[in-house]
């Protein structure tokens, strides 16, 4: 259905100043998706999947799961049958694995169905190092034997349950852990565990598969292990990400958009801190306006002191929204420190966003200093990750002139069909080379 190849490259060529209207769905949240695409693997019956968003990365574990026996099929373009009825500790294309750090995911559940996997180190952005330790550790508490001989080796005799506590709460290691701690006997107990909208989504799906999980949505679950697992039918939950993105898109081109469908149990942190930049969100029932001319002026501290928008883990807000945060403030009046704990390149872009004409101050591989508004005008820029990408496909669209973004499969790594749907709320964003 016109999906980009791994070797394909993109670029969009955007005309900025217009603005937009109507009404956008987000697509179904990526990190969901992956680890409940991996958790398949769980049971040997047959598991529906909707609302599963047909990006880059999901493409290539739905790839990897067929190399170890899985049969998975699009149904739908939204739609993924998958049945693991046999499986098998294949080696898995090391190819695959560098495209997408999803493939970390398999660890969990190989494990508890073949008692051993081989992965070749994960890939993904190139935000800085990503470490994988946690994953190592929790594993290991829970039975796991684990080698690094060029690749990550897993083996274990057996899983049992454990009182695990993470060095870190690491989405994708609680979500590793929760798929080993349901096949474990006994009970397991995960403190300081990650508990982000996807990892509820995946604890929700190994629930409708029989599991026992309790503690949903805090750092500390309990699950009781051993239960067989069955087949089911499951809806992925809307991206809140996406959902931040679109709100950022809104404010700067001064549009109103309304986003259906939106998630907004899980959008308090988001919209609190898009508050700070002067710009505010009407929540009607499940969906969320962003309304045309927002004041988008930076609210400053009591006394009158520079603010500081900073992710830690969840429910603060996310990592992977603070690039659209970044370009959100150019546009906004007055001065913000915009502070990245995770990751120590991610921030590394600003300089394309400072090329098109953003006043901003690279304090440190963590920080920087937002001044605004300032005047952006088009440029040619690349994209070196998924949100910074959509960070300059933002800056494109409010700038004065046309734009041209290279790398753009990093954006579509994890935006589905973005350019398509943003044209339809009336951007005017070309595609090198078109869709099939």
């Amino acid at each position: 259905m016109g999906q980009t190849q791994p070797s394909e490259r993109i670029k969009y060529v955007v005309e900025g100043g217009h603005a937009l209207k109507g009404e956008i769905e987000p697509s179904g949240n990526k990190n969901a998706a992956l680890p409940i695409i991996a958790a398949a693997l769980l049971t040997s019956e047959r598991v529906e999947l909707t609302n599963v968003p047909r990006i880059r990365d999901v493409e290539a574990l739905v790839e990897l799961i067929q190399t170890v026996g899985a049969k998975a099929r699009w149904t739908g373009q939204n739609a993924l049958e998958i049945e693991a009825r046999e499986i098998r500790p294949a080696d898995l294309d090391p190819v695959l694995c560098s495209r997408i750090r999803a493939s970390i995911l398999l660890a969990g559940p190989m494990l508890a169905r073949c008692g051993e996997v081989t992965l070749p180190p994960p890939g993904g952005d190139v935000i800085g190092r990503r470490r994988v330790d946690t994953h190592f550790l929790v594993l290991q508490q829970l039975g796991a034997e684990v080698h690094l001989n060029g690749a990550y080796e897993f083996r274990t005799s057996g899983l049992a349950g454990a009182d695990v506590f993470f060095d870190e709460p690491s989405v994708t290691a609680t979500e590793n852990a929760l798929c080993a701690a349901v096949a474990a006997t006994g009970t397991t107990i995960l403190r300081n565990c990650a508990s982000e909208p996807h990892v509820q989504d995946l604890a929700r799906f190994l629930i409708a598969m029989g599991a026992r999980i309790e503690g949903i949505g805090t750092n500390t679950m309990v699950i009781h292990g051993g239960t067989a697992l069955s087949g089911t039918r499951h809806r992925i939950g809307p991206d809140h990400i996406e959902v931040g993105s679109l709100i950022g898109l809104a404010a700067v081109t001064r549009s109103e958009i309304t986003i259906r469908n939106a998630g907004v149990e899980h959008l308090r942190s988001t919209l609190m801190n898009f508050e700070r930049l002067g710009i505010r969100c009407r929540i009607e029932g499940d969906d969320l306006v962003v309304p045309a001319g927002q004041e988008m002026k930076i609210k400053p501290d009591f006394g009158g002191h520079v603010p500081k928008i900073e992710d830690q883990p969840w429910p603060a807000f996310p990592a992977d929204t603070m690039s659209i945060a970044i370009v959100t403030a150019t546009q906004c009046e007055g001065m913000v420190l915009l502070f990245e704990k995770m990751f120590e390149s991610r921030m590394f872009f600003v300089d394309k966003l400072i090329a098109m004409g953003a006043r901003i101050v690279l304090c440190d591989p963590h920080r920087a200093v937002v001044s605004g508004p300032a005047k952006l005008t088009g440029a040619r820029v690349e994209s070196p990750d998924i949100r910074a990408g959509m960070a300059m496909l933002i800056a494109a669209m409010c700038a004065e002139g046309t734009s041209t973004i290279e790398n753009a499969q990093q954006i579509e790594r994890g935006y589905e069909r973005i350019d398509e749907r943003l044209n339809a709320l009336g951007a005017r964003i070309t595609r090198i080379p078109p869709r099939g």
